[in-house]
């Protein structure tokens, strides 16, 4: 599987001007292009759906990732459950009126319906790293009080629930529907890993088929005990407590250590991102590795060992 990361279902739901969107039939033509191109590879195309809440209109990482003015050509209002700003650095956000809300639920559906317009196979719902729907899932950014998306577990979770269900009478019913959280957010008081079950839970009657754990992202400046595979125990726990499919992420960078995990019932897949980027070959050479079968490029079969 290639996923295209975090595309925002709304311009204001982007994270900075260059984030990839899927907020407009113009976005359709090209995406088809791309996942074409994917599927010719013998790969299978999908598209992470998302808007980042409070942690909109910045600029892009490798320019610092700071917050950026309208002048800079960043946007106003961002929106999230509450009027917290992310840092003292960040601007504070409008909260999300019932509204907004319906808005953004409508979105998500329209995203998901525009991605298997452009061909994707698969689509996940972002709800980790500290953006919108996270937002509402911790209480550390969700201080909202008697309304239907404030207050109690099931409160903070049914903004997440009606996106699930208004993207699965969108996504066809054939296809995989993933959503990716983070497992905890590594602070007292804040989401937990039994959250994060009870939460599962919640979605696989919905029509979700794994659950991609990640964590961290509702606040800044949170010491995270970063060590290879550091993630894989929360995949392994929702997989086993709440009797889903779930992904392993974070750190995870040799063959062996990724086969270990699917091979020991850890997780059902394992998803990869910066190492991909030190190595775009790492499957070719996984494959290789662990004497596995594979396709390869025609153009690279001459380096294949026998």
């Amino acid at each position: 599987m290639v996923m295209t990361e975090a595309s925002a279902v709304l311009a204001e739901g982007r994270i900075s001007p260059q984030d990839l969107g899927i907020y407009l039939d113009d976005h359709i033509p090209m995406l088809a292009r791309i996942f074409r191109f994917v599927e010719e590879q013998g790969a299978v195309p999908g598209m992470q759906l998302a808007h980042a809440g409070r942690k909109a209109s910045t600029a892009v990482p490798w320019n610092g990732g700071a917050a950026l003015s309208e002048s800079e050509q960043g946007w106003r209002p961002i929106f999230a459950p509450s009027a917290i700003p992310f840092s003292s650095k960040s601007p504070t956000p409008d909260p999300l009126d019932l509204v907004g809300i319906d808005r953004v639920v409508k979105a998500f559906a329209d995203g998901a319906k525009r991605a298997r317009e452009a061909g994707a196979k698969i689509v996940e719902i972002h709800a980790a790293h500290g953006y919108l729907l996270h937002e509402f899932l911790s209480p550390l950014s969700n201080e909202r009080n008697n309304n239907p998306y404030g207050g109690s577990f099931e409160n903070r979770t049914r903004f997440l629930c009606r996106v699930v269900h208004a993207v699965r009478q969108t996504w066809p019913a054939s296809l995989p529907l993933f959503v990716r959280i983070s497992a905890s957010d590594w602070v007292d008081g804040g989401w937990t890993i039994d959250d994060s079950v009870g939460l599962a839970k919640q979605l696989q009657p919905l029509g979700v088929d794994l659950i991609d754990c990640s964590s961290g992202g509702a606040v800044p400046g949170v010491a995270i005990p970063a060590a290879p595979g550091y993630q894989v125990p929360f995949a392994e726990q929702v997989r086993k407590e709440a009797g889903i499919a779930t992904a392993a992420v974070g750190m995870i960078t040799t063959p062996e250590q990724a086969d270990q995990i699917i091979r020991t019932g850890q997780a059902d897949m394992v998803f990869l991102a910066r190492e991909l980027l030190r190595d775009p070959y790492w499957p070719l050479r996984a494959a290789d590795e662990l004497r596995q079968n594979g396709p390869w490029p025609k153009q690279y079969l001459r380096a294949k060992r026998a």
